[in-house]
């Protein structure tokens, strides 16, 4: 049990951080909320990333709610979403991960930290085990380590966003036709996600580019790096004309920021260069010179995701929200439409609607694989531009400057082979 200092310390970050969004109906007339745990970094270096990722999941929840909310077997139930900070440390995620349970949360959502995902696998399959009357399950919106839908699958854990592998096959696809692309130099946060996205740049650039030289891999620690101009001199060194990183959050904005300084005039392909200060950091420097791959961008020209970036920007106006991610909302819906198949918020009964569903609203097109429960769907790979260029309509966080699509890889390039050996659910 946590003590009654860590109690309020959590009501207090759910007071400042979370909230019900507004259901259709009246409260006073409703049954009591469906309530879901979100894990993740409200403090500390990635405050940044759990504080848009809340903003995300607010909206999608809001989504839910002003349409009535979820009908189970009982009624009608809004969604309410419970942040708990972990400061990006397995340890505390733990601890909160046991408070949610303590709390009769059944729904657990993280994504920020494949070490912290890694942590609450393992902790969320032993909960389970002993307690099977009160089980959760473990919704993963963003730790994209392949090892957590292989060697670590879980019959109560779904990944929304694309492994590491997936995303990397779509950069390569997109170097693999760019020419301009022959010295490598890999940059990487000194965890399992880093290690993993340094061993598939090697790997499949060597199958897709086998002229291409590596010409530096290097980590450092996570969230720890305040000046990185040392490491940016060391690319230069290099000759370096191309960067790969997996760096998010404070760690990548940083980086570009420094690289800008330094005169760097190669590219970056990256995971998350779209958003969070990255575009604004680099300016005129990241024209053309960076890339980023996710499940849409602003630009990609899906008319019911325009809408709804439209919805999000009333909602959160501010040039510094804005960083919607498509798999937030994709994510929030199938559960929604789990918990009203399965008629309950029983850990089991969710994941037995989760696994296998196939999602095709607002130009989606999810599979949630039952082998691995991994998300299976198409990827966008897009270049930086300056708005009012070509198809750049819309920037990011009002920068003047946005992205355009480069390549649309299809979801069957996508489905990469799985080692997972997945156990069956109890009955």
């Amino acid at each position: 049990m946590v003590s009654s200092r860590r109690r309020s310390w959590h009501t207090l970050i759910v007071g400042l951080l979370g909230f019900v969004a507004v259901p259709a109906f009246a409260q006073s007339d409703a049954l009591p909320p469906v309530r879901i745990a979100v894990i993740e970094a409200m403090s500390g270096p990635f405050a940044n990333t759990g504080e848009a990722i809340m903003r995300n999941l607010r909206f999608a929840v809001s989504r839910i709610n002003e349409r009535g909310g979820v009908k189970l077997a009982d009624g009608r139930h809004a969604l309410e979403l419970v942040p708990f900070d972990s400061k990006n440390q397995v340890d505390e995620a733990l601890l909160l991960l046991r408070s949610a349970a303590d709390q009769s949360i059944r729904i657990v959502l993280q994504g920020n930290s494949s070490a912290v995902a890694a942590a609450l696998i393992d902790g969320v399959n032993r909960h389970n085990q002993r307690n099977p009357d009160q089980r959760v399950v473990y919704l993963n919106y963003s730790a994209v380590d392949p090892a957590l839908t292989n060697e670590k699958c879980s019959p109560w854990h779904f990944r929304f966003d694309a492994s590491s592998d997936m995303r990397m096959a779509a950069l390569t696809e997109v170097m693999r036709r760019d020419r301009e692309v022959r010295r490598v130099y890999l940059f990487n946060q000194d965890y399992s996600f880093g290690r993993q996205v340094s061993r598939s740049a090697r790997d499949m650039l060597a199958a897709k580019r086998p002229d291409v030289a590596v010409v530096g891999d290097e980590f450092h620690a996570i969230g720890k790096v305040k000046d990185f101009s040392p490491y940016v001199a060391k690319i230069l060194a290099s000759g370096a004309d191309t960067v790969i990183t997996g760096n998010w959050g404070n760690d990548l904005t940083l980086l570009v920021k420094a690289a800008k300084e330094a005169g760097f005039k190669g590219s970056f392909y990256t995971f998350y260069g779209n958003a969070l200060g990255a575009p604004g950091a680099l300016g005129d420097a990241g024209v053309g010179k960076v890339r980023a791959v996710a499940e849409w961008h602003y630009n990609a020209g899906e008319p019911e995701m325009d809408r709804a970036y439209d919805a999000y920007r009333r909602m959160f106006p501010r040039p510094a929200d804005d960083y919607l991610n498509a798999r937030m909302l994709h994510m929030t819906d199938m559960l929604a439409t789990a918990l009203e198949q399965a008629g309950t918020v029983d850990a089991a009964a969710i994941a037995r609607r989760l696994s296998g569903m196939r999602w095709t609203a607002e130009g989606a097109e999810l599979w949630m694989r039952p082998d691995d429960h991994q998300a299976i769907k198409p990827l966008y790979v897009f270049t930086m531009r300056k708005a009012g260029e070509g198809t750049v309509k819309r920037d990011v966080e009002g920068s003047g400057y946005g992205f355009e699509t480069t390549l649309k890889v299809p979801a069957a390039d996508l489905a990469l082979p799985t080692t997972c050996k997945m156990a069956k659910l109890p009955e």
